[in-house]
């Protein structure tokens, strides 16, 4: 192993000595793995912990959000959404808690192919989505397309919000307002948050960095903590599963970027770190525990190498407490002070199932154990699981939010099932399935992907520039009847996605969208953005500096203005773009004409 070069990097040789190598994890499963039978009653386990959470919240919660296990009553977290819409909410929240599971439900209840069809369902799901959906547009109505964090259902955004959002508030919503505008055939969801995202990465710093609190009217960074863990987390997975689940090139080639981005400056092998987004200064040396979607993320990249070193990091923590506390300091190698609890989190376990998923080897079944017994032994309560208020002492906390039930326990049990032999909707069923970050399922179905769509919108690059639209609807219809298994991304066992360049070679070529080979991602996408003089001049000042690679400007042409709503928001970004001052990375915005 080679000799650590920086303090920074003592600490973490010395880290993986004395707390991951003494768990002999690794060869410990050689001698005690989980056999098929004790993975079957684990999974049989996981049913019943589910069901008693489950049963606890009908019997003793319904119909308020959200259970108290430990007292057996109810609370309102999220707005009290099936008393009334006059509430304010959080857009991030909503988004992919309820419309996803509308969504999600709705997919599954309507498709005969999947087995589950109700006979006497009439959309009723999808139109209340659908009414969520646009109760939730107003928050969207801002000059850089980036919404508000919070909205009322009744009323729109109150005049008091606060402009600041979260990047991951802001975005992560593309999966649910994609399938919701392919579902209903309205654009204006999908456009709305593309615009969400393109407004997010157009402020990036010139490392390809994101910060964590962003302006939703001037673009001004906030916070300019850049990380993989809090605030940021799923605009990262938004990215990739955008791209898997629609077969949008633009979101492939953003998260590229961002994805080099974040292991060149965040990645301290096998930790990630916080930097200063601009700079790359090192700001905290803190495994977050919302950093453990990670992994499972790589695995979906095909970069399985550092999930599992990562992955390998991130699980010492567990052992070391039983359950990963929401900060675990690198420096001093203890809880962070403040970050003491675990609130029942699914991200773990999730990686866990990935990389079973992606390797078949036998360890992630021993963690995948380890876990069970963790939240059996400790957050286990009269009427559910309760959060841990602190890892160090296991005291139980009277609250159980609904991702428990959503995340933790479904991949928990989607871990010992596939070692059992799967035989479930996400590994058998008629589709590929891509989670969203709530864990809901979303099929790609050809209603949903439009892989096979050629130039049927406006603003697609096409080979020729005299395109008959007309003529390309019966290709589409001919290939929706297509199977699964022959659309033109392949299979997503091989958890690779395409290089950066595209070529004539290329599996995606001249099938995603129109897309000409003969374009640069810069000129297909018009990602750009515009770098104050200060900035241009600041050198990175970890030991990871490079020269980045600024692209060169360019317009965004937006498919489908048919919108009023969004042909105003894209005039205020305009706008907005030109009165920016020189020192605020910015985008430029022209709507087609």
């Amino acid at each position: 192993m080679e000799a650590p070069k920086t303090k920074f990097g003592v600490i973490l040789f010395l880290f993986l000595f004395v707390v991951l190598y003494p768990n002999v994890f690794v060869l410990r499963t050689l001698a005690d793995g989980v056999t098929p039978e004790e993975a079957k009653q684990l999974r049989d386990e996981v049913r019943e912990m589910f069901y008693h959470a489950f049963d606890g919240y009908m019997e003793n919660a319904f119909p308020l959000d959200e259970l108290r296990p430990l007292s057996c009553g109810g609370e309102d977290t999220l707005g009290g959404y099936a008393l009334t819409l006059n509430k304010t909410v959080s857009v991030f929240e909503t988004t992919i808690r309820v419309l996803g599971g509308l969504l999600s439900a709705h997919l599954i209840a309507s498709d005969y192919a999947t087995g589950m069809k109700i006979p006497t369902y009439d959309n009723q799901l999808l139109n209340l989505a659908e009414d969520l959906g646009r109760r939730l547009l107003p928050a969207f109505d801002t000059p850089t397309g980036i919404p508000f964090g919070s909205v009322n259902l009744l009323h729109g955004v109150d005049e008091h919000e606060s402009k600041i959002t979260s990047t991951a508030g802001g975005g992560t919503l593309t999966l649910e307002f994609g399938v919701l505008s392919r579902l209903t055939n309205d654009p204006i969801f999908e456009q709305a948050t593309r615009n969400a995202v393109r407004g997010l990465w157009a402020r990036r710093s010139k490392l390809n960095l994101v910060g964590a609190h962003i302006n939703v009217f001037t673009g001004d960074w906030t916070q300019k903590d850049a990380g993989i863990g809090t605030s940021i987390d799923s605009f990262y997975e938004y990215l990739l599963k955008a791209y898997l689940l629609f077969g949008d090139e633009e979101y492939l080639f953003i998260f590229q970027e961002a994805y080099a981005a974040a292991m060149h400056y965040l990645y301290n092998d096998p930790w990630y770190v916080e930097v200063n987004m601009d700079s790359a200064a090192l700001v905290w040396p803190l495994f977050n525990s919302l950093q453990a979607f990670w992994p499972g993320l790589q695995v979906l990249a095909g970069d399985i190498g550092p999930a599992i070193r990562t992955h390998n990091a991130f699980f010492s923590v567990w052992k070391r407490y039983g359950f990963t506390p929401e900060g675990f300091n690198l420096a001093t190698l203890s809880v962070q002070h403040g970050q003491k609890s675990y609130p029942l989190r699914p991200e773990l376990i999730e990686s866990t199932y990935w990389l079973y998923k992606a390797t078949r080897d036998p360890r992630y079944l021993d963690a995948g154990r380890d876990m069970v017994a963790s939240l059996q032994y400790s957050a286990r309560c009269a009427c559910g699981y309760c959060h841990i208020s602190d890892v160090e002492f296991h005291k139980q906390e009277d609250h159980m939010e609904s991702f428990f039930l959503a995340e933790t326990i479904k991949y928990l049990w989607l871990l010992f099932d596939l070692a059992v032999g799967p035989d479930n909707l996400v590994e058998n069923g008629p589709y590929k399935y891509v989670f969203s970050t709530e864990g809901h399922i979303l099929p790609s179905t050809p209603q949903i992907s439009l892989v096979h769509e050629h130039c049927s919108y406006f603003g697609a690059y096409c080979r020729s520039g005299n395109v008959n639209q007309e003529d390309h609807k019966s290709d589409i219809a001919s290939n929706l009847q297509e199977t699964n298994d022959s659309r033109s991304f392949g299979s997503w066992s091989d958890y690779g996605f395409p290089s950066e360049s595209t070529s004539d070679s290329s599996p995606l070529s001249g099938f995603v969208k129109g897309i000409c080979p003969g374009l640069t991602h810069g000129q297909k996408f018009g990602i750009s953005y515009v770098m104050s003089a200060d900035i241009q001049h600041t050198k990175p000042t970890n030991n990871r500096d490079r020269e980045p690679t600024v692209s060169q400007s360019h317009s965004v042409n937006i498919p489908g203005e048919n919108s009023n709503y969004l042909q105003s928001v894209n005039k205020q970004n305009h706008e907005n773009v030109e009165t920016l001052d020189e020192g605020r990375s910015s985008k430029n915005y022209s709507p087609e004409e």
